[in-house]
């Protein structure tokens, strides 16, 4: 693989003046909406905070979307991250456990004061199951090592 890698003109697509972060899990609390209970997740860089008015906007937003039957949930378990990305970019990533062992998931993303806006239009779409994420674990290890 590393003969491979050297062949590659840049450095796999990151920019030469990118410079990796550490970024900072907190669990919230809950949330419960129609169809589902999710864990939720806030990510965000250290110098920055997930304030009470953007994760209430986004549970607002993921509440009315459930209700309305946008998000369509069906009895499910899952997780919630609000990720901020950066700048006024947000993204709110709603997962849950379909199939016994595979990880769906919707994402959306708002831009300053817009609206969250879906990223991939359609339903719910899956992700991984249970056995790949193995896989994605070492992935995201691996990168970041590559990153730093």
């Amino acid at each position: 693989m590393t003969e491979a890698v050297a062949r590659l003109a840049g450095a796999g697509s990151v920019a030469p003046d990118y410079r990796h972060h550490s970024k900072l899990i907190t669990p919230a609390d809950d949330l419960s909406v129609r169809g589902a209970y999710l864990k939720w997740y806030d990510i965000r860089s250290p110098g920055t905070q997930v304030t009470d008015e953007i994760r209430d906007e986004a549970r607002a937003f993921l509440a009315s979307s459930a209700e309305s039957g946008d998000l369509a949930f069906q009895d499910e378990l899952g997780l919630v991250m609000l990720h901020l990305c950066g700048g006024e970019v947000r993204l709110l990533l709603a997962c849950t456990w379909r199939n016994e062992n595979e990880l769906w998931e919707t994402v959306y993303a708002k831009q300053g004061d817009g609206s969250y806006e879906i990223v991939r239009p359609g339903s719910h779409k899956a992700t991984y199951c249970v056995w790949e994420l193995g896989a994605v674990w070492h992935e995201q290890q691996a990168w970041t090592r590559y990153l730093y």
